[in-house]
């Protein structure tokens, strides 16, 4: 029986109906459900929210605490999913985007890892649907029910498939591609099922690189894009076999920071004095259109916007710079020294960039300069994990897994 009179209902039916139907496709707008966003290109799809804050900084919403490690942040529908490390366990965490409340956690055995770094959570999970997936440094495989945390199926990949694990274990996220999961696990790749996590093709066991698999059509070819541990690859994700390849040697094998795709060229940069090069696809073998040192992306990916690229240059052991660079040309365009190795995010044409010491900064994604309007100090500790807008707020944390969630909503 209804509670609402006739007389009332009837007038307000069809714009109510609306709303109830339009309502699933606003929220969805802004949501963050996997690594680099939306589109895997760390563009955030927000618009009209504070980009100038009072001089003590953007309005706290909530600080939680999840233990060591790197993982970043999905937000789907409400929820924020993120990774940590604790007295011997990982541990994925749902919690509720507007004020942090613990929805559902779920631990597991796993060793710290801390080789030459704090060690910890370094993948983020991937929400698909009603569905969130997870991948440790040592292959624990996961699909839960995101509104529950219910296991919906788990396995060890490693394992499994008897794939190498890295010498910093694996660190790309999961990533759906139609209706394919694809995990940075072997030389080239792992597909499953994401409805049941079985196994539908791998690749040579030898080491995988520590990029996040990144979907590109080629004409009717879906594709997944990765690094390995001395290459970039290209792979059909229907069969795993080999599209193209990129001899790329960085040392220890630490080709990490995602390749970025826009037509028919491909960008990649490394750190450890690596550098970077842009490439030319569509014949036999890609074509070199330029290299250059001026951007050496050691963690984070740098993104592309309007013809330029915006990315850290340098390592965590030196003192890394926030730089622009030209796309076409890899002309230097600025630089702003002293940033660290931390990471950012570019929303509504404006970068939102997380220092390695937890100093949060917006200014336009200008090739003119670097010209803030807003910073505010905001974490302490070491902050290689870049932030995330969604929303309407900023999630930034530190290797210690202290989260700081900032209210950037204009009211």
């Amino acid at each position: 029986m209804s509670l609402i009179p006739v007389n009332v209902w009837k007038p307000m039916r069809a714009p109510a109906l609306l709303i109830t139907l339009l309502f699933p496709l606003l929220a969805a707008a802004h949501d963050w459900p996997q690594w680099r966003g939306p589109d895997r290109n760390g563009i955030s799809t927000e618009t009209g929210w504070l980009d100038t804050w009072p001089a003590n900084g953007p309005k706290t919403a909530w600080k939680s605490h999840v233990g060591l490690g790197f993982s970043s942040f999905a937000v789907a529908d409400g929820r924020v999913f993120t990774m940590g490390h604790a007295e011997d366990k990982d541990t994925v965490f749902c919690l509720d985007a507007s004020t942090g409340r613990e929805i559902w956690k779920h631990a597991y055995p796993a060793e710290l890892g801390d080789k030459f770094f704090d060690g910890g959570t370094t993948g983020t999970p991937t929400v698909s649907g009603d569905r969130v997936y997870s991948l440790s440094r040592w292959g624990d495989a996961f699909c839960f029910q995101a509104a529950d945390g219910k296991i919906v199926w788990s396995g060890n990949v490693q394992t499994k498939t008897g794939a190498r694990v890295p010498d910093w274990g694996f660190g790309g996220s999961p990533s759906i591609v139609g209706d394919r999961l694809i995990l940075n696990v072997g030389e080239t790749g792992l597909a499953m099922d994401p409805k049941t996590g079985a196994i539908l093709w791998q690749s040579a066991g030898r080491s995988a690189g520590y990029s996040t698999p990144l979907p590109w059509k080629s004409g009717t070819e879906q594709l997944a894009v990765f690094g390995s541990e001395q290459a970039y690859v290209a792979v059909n994700v229907r069969d795993g076999k080999e599209a193209w390849r990129i001899r790329w040697l960085t040392q220890y094998g630490v080709n990490a920071s995602d390749p970025i795709l826009s037509g028919d060229q491909v960008f990649l940069s490394t750190g450890y004095g690596k550098g970077a090069a842009l490439f030319k696809l569509g014949g036999a073998e890609p074509v070199e259109l330029w290299k250059s040192k001026k951007l050496r992306t050691q963690l984070n990916g740098a993104i592309l916007f309007q013809g330029h690229l915006y990315g850290v240059d340098g390592d965590t052991s030196e003192s890394a710079s926030l730089k622009c660079i030209e796309w076409a040309t890899g002309t230097e365009k600025w630089v702003q020294a002293g940033f660290g190795s931390g990471g950012l995010v570019i929303a509504d044409g404006k970068l939102v960039a997380l220092s390695g010491t937890g100093e949060l900064t917006v200014a336009p994604a200008d090739p003119g300069g670097f010209h803030p309007t807003a910073r505010a100090q905001v974490l302490g500790g070491r902050c290689w994990t870049a932030p995330v807008l969604a929303q309407g707020r900023i999630l930034c944390r530190n290797s210690r897994g202290d989260i700081v969630c900032l209210d950037v909503r204009k009211l």
